[in-house]
């Protein structure tokens, strides 16, 4: 959509990654925020609209004026249904132990009405975004300004008290689950009690890596995985909430991901899921650039630690793409 568009609309949004917008000049810009200082720092736009989004829209949509043309949209609605069918055979490709998007995209169609999801940033965040189809009715939160560490739990406890009645499923990496997430599991011991529905999910995505930045590291500077910095240690998350009077899932098998998601949705208490993903498994977009593939294959070269792997599930990936049902 965005290397094609003429126009391009921003609503409400600082969106950072500025390369994967269109091309200057390619596409006559359109913003509205409610800030004016963040208007046009991402994108040269023609119209600069500063204030509420909400009412903003409002003034602008009896100026609109419906295309006949539709051959655009069409090719965009068949190139996301090609995409919807690449996530699954990606998801279902075998990985050691379990491949992390097979994780969301089992829970998507398990999703109760209404729930409330909250993402933390971090590899999570990406299969968050790609595998998960989030339905009316249900709310969706995620660190969307400063990516920060460690949200996602305290996200899916105030979620818990502003609203108890619903379900609340929260999607975390085990970086930020070391670095406060653990010890908000306290707080849910010692409230939950309290709430007039005890259905809230813990997911941990336990692969002992900081998994987005050791991507990062690879993809867009094409240094190798410096292990100093980004292993994390092993923990038994599950083990821990078992401790605190909750419910600890250890999930260690892919053929288990559904069932072990049936289990936590239909627990009396809220639930903690250590489960164990494959760190190498590539976030790969849609499109690869050239020096995206330049940085990698540095990466690679210069003895990345995990480079079997990595390699390994890079092809995988690719050759599931290309050959349909392959996992098979």
């Amino acid at each position: 959509m965005m290397q094609d568009c003429d126009t391009l609309l921003m609503v409400g949004t600082s969106f950072p990654y500025s390369e994967f917008l269109p091309k200057e000049g390619q596409a006559r810009g359109v913003q509205i925020d409610i800030d004016g200082r963040m208007l046009s720092i991402r994108y040269p736009v023609e119209v600069s609209l500063q204030g509420d989004s909400r009412e903003t829209l409002r003034k602008l949509i009896p100026l609109l004026h419906k295309k006949t043309d539709t051959g655009w949209r069409e090719e965009i609605a068949t190139n996301i249904k090609e995409w919807w069918e690449t996530l699954e055979e990606r998801a279902m490709q075998d990985a050691d132990p379990i491949n992390p998007q097979r994780l969301f995209w089992e829970l998507s169609p398990r999703l109760p009405e209404n729930c409330i999801l909250c993402s933390d940033s971090g590899s999570a965040a990406g299969w968050y975004a790609r595998d998960l189809k989030i339905r009316p009715g249900m709310m969706a939160s995620i660190s969307g300004g400063l990516a920060s560490m460690g949200c996602g739990v305290p996200y899916a406890i105030a979620a818990k008290f502003a609203f108890p009645e619903r379900y609340v499923i929260a999607l975390v990496g085990d970086g930020a689950m070391q670095m406060n997430g653990a010890s908000e599991l306290i707080t849910i011991a010692k409230y939950w009690h309290e709430w007039s529905d005890a259905h809230l999910i813990i997911c941990v995505l336990n692969n002992r890596d900081l998994n987005q930045v050791t991507w990062e590291q690879r993809v867009m500077e094409g240094d190798p995985k410096f292990e100093a910095s980004q292993n994390v240690p092993d923990f038994p998350y599950h083990d821990y909430a078992e401790s605190l009077g909750l419910k600890g899932i250890r999930l260690d098998r892919p053929e288990n991901v559904g069932s072990v998601w049936d289990e936590a949705l239909a627990a009396d208490r809220p639930v903690i899921i250590n489960a164990y993903v494959d760190p190498n498994v590539p976030p790969l977009p849609p499109h690869i650039s050239l020096e995206q593939a330049k940085d990698f294959t540095a990466a690679l070269l210069h003895d990345d630690p995990d480079r079997t792997e990595v390699i390994a599930q890079s092809i995988k990936q690719v050759v599931g793409d290309v050959l349909p049902h392959s996992h098979k």
